[in-house]
């Protein structure tokens, strides 16, 4: 029981970050991520290649993609596939992606799991990504909690 309450509140904090403090975090964590997972391959994928399933899977957690989760997905989209992916092209993406939706989210569990076995303190980054990502519309929803929750298994 204290463990559930400690999740909500972790929740909650992340649900009232300001933007300032919410972009310097996903900055923070992303660039910390980004140059140990380019140094690692995990099922075919390279370092981008995971940081964006990271993001997508979890933008994509609750079943749909907001404006706002578009906008933070952008510079991890951008990086993988380019200046020409606007808002009308990732919503067609993610409309193709979503029945993979269950593919990613594996992929990430095993990111995640892989990470632990070597530093908790990437494990705990990826997880806060997770966190932010979800929590971009100021609201952890229901299903994002769930899908958080198996990461930190």
């Amino acid at each position: 029981k204290k463990k559930m309450f400690e999740f909500e509140r972790i929740c909650r904090e992340f649900e009232r970050l300001d933007p300032i403090e919410y972009t310097t975090l996903l900055t923070v964590k992303s660039a910390k991520l980004l140059p140990f997972l380019d140094q690692i391959e995990i099922d075919g994928e390279d370092g981008k290649s995971l940081f964006f399933n990271l993001v997508v899977a979890s933008a994509l957690s609750d079943g749909k993609l907001s404006e706002e989760e578009y906008l933070l997905l952008y510079p991890a989209i951008h990086a993988v596939l380019g200046d020409e992916f606007d808002y009308e092209t990732a919503k067609a993406v993610v409309k193709e992606i979503r029945p993979a939706t269950k593919e990613y989210k594996k992929m990430v569990d095993n990111l995640v799991d892989f990470l632990g076995k070597f530093d908790d303190e990437l494990k705990e980054d990826i997880i806060t990504v997770a966190f932010l990502v979800c929590a971009v519309d100021g609201k952890i929803s229901h299903k994002e909690k769930q899908w958080i929750k198996q990461l930190i298994k």
